[in-house]
């Protein structure tokens, strides 16, 4: 006689793990005070930009029209070049940070010390977010013209300007490779103390380690990381503003200019394009971190 078979509670199969639960309604209502939020503060500014980037204004009638030609001019002359400019400095300074950013954070934790590492960390996280004025009137005093470090080792004799592209990169680095450092350290901490045994065990060096399991694993979060750094970068205006004005071409620098009409009148709309240009970079940007984001937080959980 056939011992009696238990059931299996529903949506199971031999002890098989059940399905998710579908999100109901309730769950779209709870997220939807965040929906409206976001789509009121970031929505509307990226339609009212969007609309003044592809719209005209006739000054005698009051009629506007659609046209492309603030787009087109944004692509044009000074325009493309303070973009280009942007987008160098900040694929150069993301680069830089990130080399050396992954340094700083391996040796933190490798480090036995744990107050170094809370030192470090505590110190990169004021500094990750000391920017604008305040950090440009710091390098003014310390490496400017007459800052009291260049005055010390002569760094006028040097061939160093702080008013130019390299200071400008100088400067930037000071704040984007603590946020690297902050970016990283959860990324390293990640890493498996068994994975280095395996591979140990199995006669690999220190070098053949990194190469086949500590990089690739750490590739989607050190791109991500370089990814925000570009961003960060990117869109910094007040830091530039105050150091370097317009000798540097930057599309920020640019869309200020334009819009108070320091250079030419009526070029409002330029602007919003300009910034439109800048948006659309920024979405690339981010379209390219949140995949890398989602693939290495699965490993590194």
């Amino acid at each position: 006689m056939s011992a009696p078979t238990t059931p299996h509670p529903e949506g199971t199969a031999g002890g098989t793990t059940p399905r998710r639960r579908r999100r109901g309604p309730r769950t779209w209502l709870a997220t939807l005070p965040l929906l409206v939020f976001t789509g009121f503060c970031f929505g509307v500014p990226l339609a009212a930009i969007a609309f003044g980037a592809v719209t005209r204004t006739d000054p005698a009638t009051g009629a506007t029209s659609v046209t492309g030609e603030h787009l087109a001019r944004s692509l044009q002359g000074p325009y493309l070049g303070s973009l280009t400019g942007s987008v160098q400095l900040s694929a150069l300074t993301a680069l830089l940070a990130t080399l050396i950013g992954v340094l700083i954070a391996q040796a933190l934790v490798t480090s036995r010390s744990t107050a170094l590492r809370s030192a470090a960390l505590t110190a990169s996280g004021v500094l990750a977010n000391f920017g604008g004025v305040p950090l440009a009137f710091a390098f003014i005093a310390t490496a400017g013209i007459s800052g009291v470090v260049t005055r010390l080792a002569d760094l006028t004799g040097l061939g160093w300007d702080l008013y130019s592209f390299t200071g400008l990169t100088v400067v930037y680095l000071y704040f984007l490779i603590p946020l690297m450092v902050l970016v990283t350290v959860p990324a390293l901490d990640g890493l498996r103390p068994q994975w280095r045994e395996a591979a140990r065990n199995n006669g690999a060096t220190g070098w053949q380690y990194w190469r086949h399991v500590g990089l690739p694993v750490l590739a989607p979060s050190l791109l991500g990381g370089f990814v925000l750094l570009f961003g960060t970068a990117f869109a910094a205006h007040a830091t530039a503003a105050a150091l370097v004005g317009g000798s540097v071409p930057l599309v920020t620098l640019k869309i200020a200019d334009a819009l108070s009409g320091n250079v030419l009148t009526g070029q409002e709309n330029v602007a919003l394009a300009l910034g439109l240009d800048m948006i659309l970079i920024a979405g690339l940007v981010m379209a390219v971190y949140l995949p890398l984001q989602r693939r290495s937080a699965r490993w590194l959980r």
